[in-house]
C-alpha cells in the first residue's frame, strides 16, 4: 500500500533533486534580521519574499500583535460562526471596507480559503465562470469546487475574453469573470479597465484576486481597482494578509448582499477556526501605517525602478513586469535550479519557478522587492546577476 507513495513520480523527482543537491524548496530559515535571513548559518539578502512593504519587523506592528495576545490570548479555538468572533475581527472588517472602498468586508483564515470558499459559493449550477488562464491555484481550486460551468480566456487577452463572453451569452443565469489583479509569477497587471468594460457590455460580475496588488497598487496601497479607478465596477475584491500586511489571512469585499451571503454559506469560512488575535492586530496596524507613512510606498517603487533599470542594463529578460515582482526568464528547469543554488552560494535568497507552476521551457527565478531594501543591498544583487548571466547564458530581453 505504501509503495504507491514511495514510488510516486513526484517523490522520485524530489529524491533525485535532493541527491543532486538541487532541491531549492523548504530551505530552513534560522533567523530574520530586516531584509536578511540566515540559512545554514550564512547571511542572505532576501529577494524571494512577498513582504513588499517590509513591515514584518516594524515596531508598531510587533507592538500591536503583542498587545492583542496579552488581551485575547494566542488563538480563538473556534470558527467565527461559533465562539471565535472577536471584536477585533469586526473592527478590521470595517476598517478594510473603508480602506478598499467597498460596502462590506469579510475575513477568512487564509487567502486560499477566501478564494475557494467564495468562488464555490457565489456560482451555482446554472452559472458560468470565465477565468484567466494564468490565475492563481486558489482560484483554480475554487472553480473546481464550484458547480458552475468553467471557461478560460487567454492570459490578459481582452479579445479572447470577449469571444468567450459572446459564446456563453444567454446560456447561463449568471456570468462571473475571475482574474488576478497582479499575476504572482510575472508581476503583470490585468487590463482591468477593458475587462470592466466587457463585463458591463455582457452584464457579468467581476471578481478580482488582488493578493499581490493590495498594499502595493493604488493610493496608499488600496489595490489594483483603485489604481485604475474602477472600485465601483468590481463586484468582489479578494486580498490576502500574507504579503504586504505582514500576517496571514484573507478577505473579500463588495456589496453587503454578496458578503452577507458568503458569510453564511462559504464552508471554508464557517468550518475553519478564525484568524488569531495577533494576526488580526498586525493587519490593522499595517493598514494604519501605510496610510500615514507615504515614504513606504515611495521607497518601494524607487527600489522597483532601480532594479528594473539595473536588470535592463544587464540585458536580462524580466517578462515585462510592472510591479515589485520581477521575474528573470531562465527557460530550462534544471538551469533555474542551478542558478538558485548559485545565488544562494553568493548570499542571495531567491526562488526558482519550474513546472508545473509554469509551462515547459518557461522556468523563472522569481525575485521580489521590499520598501525596506536599501540601494547598497540591491546593487549587490545586480552584481551577482550580472555574473550569473554570463555563467548560465541567460536569455536576453526582447526589445
Amino acid at each position: 500500500m505504501l509503495e504507491s507513495f514511495v514510488n510516486n513520480k513526484t517523490i522520485q523527482k524530489r529524491n533525485m533533486l535532493l541527491q543532486a543537491k538541487l532541491f531549492p524548496f523548504f530551505r530552513v530559515i534560522q533567523d530574520t534580521v530586516g531584509n536578511n535571513v540566515f540559512v545554514s548559518g550564512k547571511k542572505q539578502i532576501m529577494i524571494g519574499s512577498n513582504n513588499y512593504l517590509g513591515l514584518t519587523h516594524h515596531p508598531q506592528v510587533k507592538e500591536a500583535a503583542i498587545k492583542a495576545i496579552e488581551k485575547y490570548g494566542t488563538g480563538c479555538t473556534g470558527s467565527r460562526f461559533l465562539n471565535g468572533n472577536l471584536e477585533l475581527h469586526e473592527e478590521l472588517e470595517e476598517k478594510l471596507a473603508k480602506y478598499i472602498g467597498h460596502e462590506k468586508a469579510l475575513l477568512f483564515s487564509t487567502g486560499m480559503q477566501a478564494n475557494t470558499g467564495t468562488i464555490s459559493t457565489v456560482c451555482g449550477p446554472k452559472d458560468c465562470i470565465i477565468s484567466d488562464m494564468e490565475n492563481h491555484a486558489s482560484i483554480i481550486d475554487g472553480t473546481r469546487l464550484s458547480p458552475a460551468s468553467v471557461f478560460k480566456f487567454k492570459h490578459n487577452n481582452m479579445e479572447s475574453l470577449e469571444s468567450t463572453l459572446e459564446n456563453t451569452k444567454g446560456k447561463y443565469k449568471k456570468t462571473v469573470i475571475i482574474t488576478d489583479g497582479v499575476f504572482s509569477m510575472t508581476g503583470v497587471i490585468i487590463n482591468l479597465p477593458e475587462l470592466v468594460k466587457l463585463a458591463k457590455k455582457y452584464n457579468a460580475i467581476v471578481y478580482v484576486d488582488d493578493a499581490h496588488g493590495i498594499g502595493v497598487m493604488g493610493d496608499a496601497g488600496r489595490g489594483t481597482m483603485n489604481h485604475f479607478n474602477v472600485v465601483k465596477d468590481v463586484h468582489i475584491n479578494m486580498g490576502t494578509f500574507s504579503k504586504s500586511f505582514a500576517s496571514i489571512g484573507g478577505f473579500i469585499s463588495g456589496p453587503k448582499e454578496i458578503v452577507d451571503y458568503v458569510k453564511v454559506t462559504a464552508r471554508s469560512f464557517m468550518f475553519s477556526a478564525s484568524m488569531p488575535p495577533a494576526a488580526v492586530a498586525t493587519v490593522s496596524a499595517c493598514i494604519d501605517i501605510v496610510q500615514k507613512d507615504k515614504s513606504i510606498l515611495k521607497n518601494l517603487w524607487s527600489n522597483v525602478d532601480f532594479m528594473k533599470k539595473g536588470f535592463a542594463e544587464i540585458n536580462l529578460d524580466t517578462c515585462n513586469s510592472e510591479t515589485p515582482i520581477i521575474p528573470i526568464n531562465v527557460g530550462d528547469d534544471l538551469k533555474a535550479l542551478q542558478l538558485a543554488n548559485f545565488l544562494l552560494e553568493h548570499g542571495i535568497f531567491a526562488t526558482p519557478v519550474i513546472q508545473p507552476a509554469v509551462r515547459e521551457g518557461q522556468a523563472l527565478i522569481r525575485t521580489s522587492y521590499m520598501a525596506s531594501h536599501n540601494k547598497e543591498e540591491l546593487a549587490v544583487v545586480l552584481n551577482i546577476f550580472a555574473k550569473a548571466k554570463k555563467l548560465f547564458d541567460l536569455p536576453e530581453a526582447i526589445r
